[in-house]
């Protein structure tokens, strides 16, 4: 990747050191992209950056909700680079599992700060440093949870739905300069996302159309396609890439 000639765009990824975030990450350093990512884990971090390339990719430690934090990664990536076209928010967190009726309210407040509120921050920081004057996009990924009830995991779908509202805000606001999507993945294949298909993997894919589950390059092209050109008329859209499961909502 390191042969892959410079794009002159910056972008920051957050919750990129694996799954979704570190797949967007590889798509955008392959096409030539410098690129900022973050994470809670300074060891995961590293080892990311020197897979994607130390000449392109600097990481920035640190929780996504911390607003120092939000600041500090921003400031870096200026400082590396001297932009911020695009930001990814990825970063998210899903602790608890079972019904809402029974959903610690001070659980849900932890998603909705890491999953929601941290890519508010993370948008004003970045509309601050760089777009708000040079435009550029950002991208939030969103869920299937969020465009659907998510029996369960209720509290991350609510949290992912606001995400896509979220989404709508910034199209809105931020116009002209900045363009602003989301991307609502089915399940793909990931630490994070384990739980909902570890040894069950066939029976899981087999109830989707296309007869497997996402990976996180999957979710890495999608990104990379609402960060390009090819999507400068495109803002205020949720993508959802999930394999056809939606199609087997239909009646029959």
């Amino acid at each position: 990747m390191t042969t892959v000639e410079l794009s002159g765009k910056v972008a920051l990824i957050t919750g990129a050191s694996r799954g979704i975030g570190y797949g967007v990450a590889e798509a955008l350093v392959a096409r030539g992209d410098r690129v900022c990512i973050t994470g809670r884990n300074e060891e995961a971090l590293k080892e990311a950056v020197e897979k994607l390339g130390a000449d392109r990719v600097i990481g920035v430690a640190g929780k996504a909700h911390d607003e120092a934090h939000q600041a500090a990664a921003v400031e870096r990536t200026m400082e590396a680079f001297g932009r911020v076209d695009f930001l990814v928010n990825n970063a998210g967190t899903n602790p608890v599992f079972g019904p809402i009726a029974e959903l610690d309210l001070n659980v849900a407040r932890k998603v909705f700060e890491t999953n929601v509120i941290s890519a508010l921050g993370f948008a004003q920081q970045t509309w601050k440093a760089w777009q708000g004057e040079n435009g550029g996009a950002i991208v939030n990924i969103s869920s299937v949870a969020g465009v659907s009830a998510s029996p369960l995991i209720g509290a991350y779908g609510i949290s992912k739905a606001a995400m896509i509202n979220l989404t709508l805000q910034l199209a809105h606001e931020y116009a002209p300069k900045v363009r602003a999507n989301a991307i609502a993945p089915a399940v793909v294949k990931t630490q994070f996302a384990k739980a909902l298909y570890e040894g069950r993997e066939a029976e899981a894919a087999a109830a989707y159309p296309l007869g497997r589950l996402g990976v996180p390059s999957d979710i890495g092209g999608a990104a990379a396609f609402l960060t390009s050109e090819q999507s400068d008329w495109i803002t205020g859209q949720t993508l959802v890439v999930d394999g056809g499961i939606f199609l087997n909502a239909g009646v029959g």
